[in-house]
């Protein structure tokens, strides 16, 4: 008869890298659970794809779902190289920008060396601007690379760049280096001058972050194309209603984009969200009318706000960034969500004081003014 097998003899916990046991993962805005909730903390748009982007996706739920998708969702590439003045050389579509931004950790980042050597340093290091998306420094930990963090001013603007072209303690030569531009979570943007004085001396692989870029005056497309070195992430999500499918997309050098092809998953993309991101692109009128929409939003929403007391920070996202009166920032958040509303606080030293409120539909919007006005009276 044969013997029961032995336990293992190491704790499970040991199995797991150390780093990771330390890590602090990335925390999402809350999903409700609750039905009848006003959802204005993941800056979703309120609106619905088109009736077009619908009909291509319920017109391809059929046996096409037992084949694999295009591995590297060329008719998609083609068509934003279309948009973008550009060769589909230049393109690469993820699984939403967050995975191209791990891509581009894994792909052009080297894992943090004990005490390493001055001149590679740079190569181990992440960077980015602070406060900003709070996955950048989860995606540096993961890498196990070194993370630089550099402030923004305290109205979040970009430190100022000396006549060399430097900032501070920014490492012009990091491997990679992120910035949200529009800026999250303050709404703030940067100047097409100013990216390009940033871009112009930089030396690391620098990667704009635009995933808010379609509710602002400008963009800073063409510095992916002016420098070798620069890539723009662009999501479907924000602007274009597809946060469920998970479309994503780089512009940048053929040489970067292929490194980054080369880390990518097979099939990373699916087929439903390549459809209805190419049926996007064929009704961009739709989404700009709801944009100015969303933009006349935001500033009524911040006149009313600013009438109640409110410092709302200029934005030129689909969110705001407020200071209450009365009460700190976190008791606004419970007592908010007490009356069915989800805003996003950040506990974040430099932001602690703040909310961040998704621009929703008219008819959100007026429900957060009464609750405010609510509040207000107690």
């Amino acid at each position: 008869m044969k013997s029961a097998p032995s336990k293992p003899s190491r704790r499970v916990d040991q199995l797991i890298r150390p780093s990771i046991q330390r890590l602090h993962a990335y925390v999402p805005g809350e999903q409700p659970r609750i039905a009848g909730l006003i959802k204005l903390n993941t800056n979703e748009n309120p609106y619905p794809p088109s009736p077009r982007v619908l009909r291509a996706i319920k017109q391809s739920v059929d046996a096409r779902l037992r084949l694999y998708p295009h591995p590297t969702a060329q008719g998609l590439r083609i068509k934003l190289a279309q948009l973008h003045g550009c060769s589909a050389e230049n393109v690469i579509v993820g699984n939403g920008s967050d995975e191209l931004l791990a891509l581009a950790t894994r792909a052009f980042v080297e894992p943090a060396t004990p005490k390493p050597a001055t001149r590679t340093r740079s190569a181990q290091t992440v960077q980015f601007f602070t406060p900003s998306y709070s996955l950048y420094s989860v995606l540096a930990a993961i890498q196990g690379a070194i993370i630089n963090a550099v402030p923004l001013q305290r109205d979040f603007d970009l430190p100022p760049i000396n006549r060399r072209g430097e900032i501070g303690n920014w490492d012009q030569k990091a491997a990679v280096s992120y910035v949200t531009t529009p800026h999250a979570p303050s709404g703030r943007a940067y100047s097409l001058a100013q990216l390009d004085s940033l871009c112009r001396t930089h030396q690391g692989v620098l990667i704009l972050d635009e995933a808010y870029v379609d509710f602002g005056p400008q963009h800073a497309m063409s510095l992916a194309l002016k420098y070798p070195h620069v890539l723009v992430a662009r999501t479907f999500s924000k602007a274009y209603s597809l946060c469920s499918l998970r479309i994503g997309y780089f512009v940048g050098h053929p040489a970067l984009i292929e490194a980054l092809d080369k880390v990518r998953d097979s099939y990373n993309v699916n087929g439903l969200g390549q459809i209805a991101a190419a049926a996007t692109l064929d009704d961009l009128p739709y989404y700009r009318l709801r944009f100015r929409k969303i933009i006349a939003t935001r500033q009524k929403l911040g006149s009313e706000l600013a009438e109640r007391g409110f410092e709302v920070l200029p934005s030129q996202t689909n969110f705001v960034l407020v200071r209450p009166p009365l009460f700190p920032a976190a008791e606004w958040l419970a007592k908010l969500r007490e009356r069915r509303l989800l805003v996003r606080w950040f506990d974040s030293p430099k932001v602690s004081a703040y909310l961040r409120i998704t621009i929703g539909s008219d008819r959100e919007m007026k429900a957060l003014v009464r609750a405010v006005d609510a509040i207000l009276k107690h």
